[in-house]
């Protein structure tokens, strides 16, 4: 599978994953992108990531992180919907929204996708942090070990069933 991580929000969570990831990955590999493209491009020059659209992430990257609000989740993912239905590379969605689960990110995507939901907590801003997650079915297992090395450092990930 494409090894891209694309974060999808670059605020407090998705800021702080996309950290994490940079310590374990290449920066080369991480796109972000913000609604407020000034905040991921400003990130992207710290973490030596990319910059990039919404559609760029929806279009490239394997590990899709939405990190928006869930009352925007279902705009998100209606925009992006047509992209990932167009794909035909394998890519896992990602959701830190609470409230919704895998099955709701499925079908407000429009179609039947790998979905890893997680619980993440403020200290993995510092490596410090508790991320619960959980994968549904169709998350393969090697895609499921290399999300979990590119997040350890931002803390311990325990698998909590949804």
């Amino acid at each position: 599978m494409n090894t891209a991580f694309g974060f999808i929000g670059t605020g407090n969570m998705g800021g702080a994953l996309a950290k994490a990831a940079a310590k374990a990955m290449d920066g080369g590999s991480i796109y972000l992108a913000n609604k407020t493209a000034a905040k991921a491009e400003a990130l992207a020059a710290q973490l030596g990531c990319r910059a990039v659209s919404v559609e760029q992430v929806a279009q490239t990257c394997g590990y899709l992180f939405l990190g928006v609000k869930p009352q925007m989740m279902a705009g998100l993912l209606t925009r992006i919907a047509p992209i990932l239905a167009a794909r035909t590379d394998d890519f896992v969605l990602v959701s830190m929204a609470a409230g919704l689960t895998m099955a709701n990110i499925e079908t407000m995507a429009g179609g039947r996708f790998p979905v890893i939901r997680i619980m993440p907590n403020t200290p993995a801003q510092i490596g410090e942090g508790v991320i619960l997650y959980d994968a549904n079915a169709r998350v393969m297992e090697d895609d499921l070990k290399e999300f979990l090395a590119a997040l350890a450092p931002a803390g311990m990930l325990d698998r909590l069933p949804e």
